[in-house]
């Protein structure tokens, strides 16, 4: 490839509870919630998304929130842990604020030189907060984390895979570059990203495959600029062998998604034509909105689809 992947755009993951969800997203990590739509292939289910002010290409954490689905399973084949960047200084503050909500998992540690503050999200998904240094990325403080301490937007995403050696060089041929390897972690980063721009990859031979569930990493997008870049990616993708699907219109960004040789569903997303397209940014993420062949369910959804009790 030639340069077209820039970071993270989002990462999708299952929940079970949908306010549950939503309340520890907007009310414990204060991201805004950016948009409340549903899933494209099974309406009866919200897709919320949750990221910066205007839910910017690599900020952007998204869930469906199945009432009815079963734990997930950790294990190889997935993303293990989902990483924030907050400022240098702030982790005693969240360290605080995790342990006085009641969050389980709350743990600090120490990755490639970075402090870090590990913890589980509602339904025992893994995510970390990691002190990066000088990070320009403007954070949302019109929620409830209002200070300096406020996330920025991914750090990136941990894999955990039974055998790396396939990811890792097509990671290479996406554009990243082994930058590091600590306790037999390797890190590659993409340079001149958009900040979201680390993976890291775990391997663990021994370790059985995950299964989805709630708390499972449905999939992880990487950003491009436009249509264009995405064609250039997915036609280098299918001359380099992998099968990728056509381009979906997501309403948001357009989409194509590609299995990995270790297991991990990647997707590549444009950075067009973003949240606003459809409701005014001083008010994302407000309405239910729903993509064009699901209107005509709008009376019965919303009916039917549980009511978020935001803060207030």
């Amino acid at each position: 490839m030639t340069g077209q992947i820039r970071g993270l755009h989002h990462v999708t993951s299952m929940s079970r509870d949908a306010n549950a969800n939503n309340h520890f997203f907007t009310a414990t990590l204060g991201l805004r919630r950016v948009k409340k739509t549903v899933n494209f292939d099974e309406p009866s289910v919200y897709h919320l998304y949750y990221g910066d002010e205007a839910g910017s290409p690599g900020s952007v954490m998204t869930y469906f929130p199945f009432p009815h689905i079963i734990r997930g399973r950790p294990g190889t084949g997935e993303v293990g842990e989902t990483m924030f960047s907050v400022p240098e200084g702030s982790l005693k503050f969240w360290q605080d604020r995790l342990v006085a909500q009641g969050v389980e998992g709350v743990a600090a540690d120490e990755r490639f030189g970075e402090k870090r503050l590990r913890f589980k999200a509602v339904d025992g998904d893994m995510f970390a907060l990691a002190e990066i240094e000088n990070d320009p990325r403007a954070p949302w403080t019109g929620g409830t984390v209002a200070g300096d301490e406020a996330i920025r937007g991914f750090q990136g995403a941990s894999l955990r895979l039974r055998d790396s050696g396939a990811t890792e060089e097509l990671l290479k041929f996406m554009g990243y570059h082994h930058a590091d390897t600590n306790k037999g972690i390797k890190r590659f980063a993409l340079a001149g990203g958009n900040g979201a721009d680390v993976i890291d990859i775990e391997t663990l031979p021994n370790m059985p495959r995950g299964e989805l569930g709630a708390g499972s990493v449905h999939h992880i997008a990487f950003a491009v600029d436009n249509r264009a870049d995405q064609l250039a990616v997915r036609q280098a993708l299918v001359d380099a062998g992998h099968n990728v699907t056509p381009v979906i219109d997501r309403d948001y960004f357009y989409a194509i998604y590609f299995r990995t040789p270790g297991g991990v569903l990647f997707e590549i997303a444009t950075n067009e034509p973003g949240f606003d397209r459809d409701e005014d940014s001083a008010h994302l993420g407000e309405a239910l909105k729903l993509p064009s062949q699901h209107e005509h369910l709008r009376s019965w959804l919303q009916s039917h689809l549980p009511e978020i009790k935001d803060v207030a």
